[in-house]
């Protein structure tokens, strides 16, 4: 038994109080371009003093909203948990206070469910320790993932008299209309994007074919075949990984530049498949070892020979995996930029990262380089999102040998 009971609450609540605050801050700051910050010694004093009332009031309704009214009423008055600037005006104040508020009595709930005054058990203790940083851990890292595509997506809509003006303000001005979507329009009527776009669509497609070609073959004859060297040649798949992609540039350059292969759309093609088969061949070898064996041993009895209990048996099984092998193999020729800045010096062969790199100039305008990274983020991004139950169902579908 630990005597935690009596501080448990007001620590969680002091501690919960200043993430939120923070938290409520920044996005604050982020939307409306006014000045938010947290008051980190208001938000510890008065988070100490809600999580120490939800405690003794057992979880109560009633309090968690007094709690959240109080919450609101602090803020507003310019004492509480968050402050804000003289700039900062009315409805926005009102607003951050509220969702501050609201915020912080809903999820302060769930991470004291089990604590009561007095003596707690080492599992009372260690789970409400446990869901409160579960808490700041899934507020954390989608911060990180969050904030940055969401400056980018704001300065992409703002025109280069806002960028100049305060380049820190993030808020955009909806009343602009269509004229927000001004830097994308630009990109595809002066920059050629829609190029750019076809010519990294049409190539990673071709990369995950050619992959898969040589891949599936590859992956089988390692799982199921038994020749000399096999063991070694099995644990040595994702050995090419360990040399730096920025120490074999100096070769491949010097290499495509002497067969004229430098320039080239099929070049870029030919030099994607050999970083993307070695991980292909290492994902799918295990999902193949994970099949039922005797599956393909009774179609070999039925007179199919090897290649045709292949197509016929093995790949339709393994259709998760292929899947996911095949997204995991697109999104990084999507995304490939050294060697396609290597090697492209043509703008009507450009990728979209070469692309997107030919925009970071002083003579661009930024909001325009920001234009271009949404552009080329959010298609892959739906992408992944869209595949992601194919994706999670292929990688773990052959770690357990059925």
């Amino acid at each position: 038994m630990i005597r935690r009971g009596y501080l448990t609450g007001p620590v969680l609540g002091a501690l919960w109080m200043v993430v939120l605050s923070v938290t409520v801050a920044v996005c604050m700051s982020f939307a409306t371009g006014d000045p938010f910050r947290p008051g980190i010694l208001l938000s510890l004093a008065w988070g100490a003093l809600a999580g120490g009332a939800m405690v003794f009031a057992g979880g109560v309704k009633l309090v968690q909203i007094g709690i959240a009214v109080l919450v609101a009423v602090l803020g507003l008055a310019g004492i509480g948990p968050m402050l804000s600037g003289s700039d900062a005006g009315l409805a926005a104040r009102l607003f951050g206070a509220v969702a501050l508020a609201a915020a912080f009595a809903m999820s302060l709930a769930p991470i004291l469910d089990e604590v009561v005054p007095g003596v707690l058990t080492r599992h009372e203790f260690e789970g409400a320790v446990i869901r409160f940083l579960t808490g700041f851990g899934y507020i954390f890292f989608t911060a990180i993932v969050l904030i940055p595509f969401y400056v980018m997506v704001m300065t992409s809509l703002k025109n280069q008299s806002e960028l100049m003006q305060n380049p820190l303000d993030f808020s955009v001005d909806v009343g602009r209309g269509a004229e927000l979507f001004r830097s994308y329009n630009e990109l595809f009527t002066q920059f050629n994007f829609g190029t750019y776009l076809l010519n990294s669509f049409f190539i990673s497609v071709l990369t995950v074919f050619i992959t898969l070609v040589f891949a599936i073959p590859g992956a089988y004859a390692i799982a199921r075949l038994r020749f000399r060297g096999q063991a070694a040649f099995s644990r040595s798949i994702l050995l090419i990984y360990m040399v730096p992609m920025i120490v074999l540039a100096l070769p491949i350059y010097i290499a495509f530049s002497m067969t004229g292969l430098r320039n080239s759309f099929w070049g870029i093609v030919m030099i994607y498949p050999v970083t993307t088969i070695p991980v292909a061949l290492y994902m799918l070898q295990g999902y193949f070892r994970g099949l039922p064996g005797e599956v393909e041993e009774a179609g070999l009895m039925d007179g199919l020979s090897r290649l045709a209990v292949i197509w016929k048996i093995t790949l339709p099984l393994s259709l998760p995996a292929l899947a996911s092998v095949s997204l995991y193999v697109f999104m990084i020729a999507w995304n490939e930029f050294l060697l396609a800045f290597m090697l492209l010096d043509d703008p009507a062969k450009f990728t979209l990262t070469r692309g997107i790199a030919a925009l970071n100039s002083s003579e661009i305008p930024r909001q325009h380089l920001m234009a271009g990274s949404v552009i080329a983020t959010v298609p892959i991004m739906a992408l992944f999102l869209g595949l992601e139950r194919f994706m999670t169902k292929g990688l773990t579908a052959g770690s357990v040998k059925g």
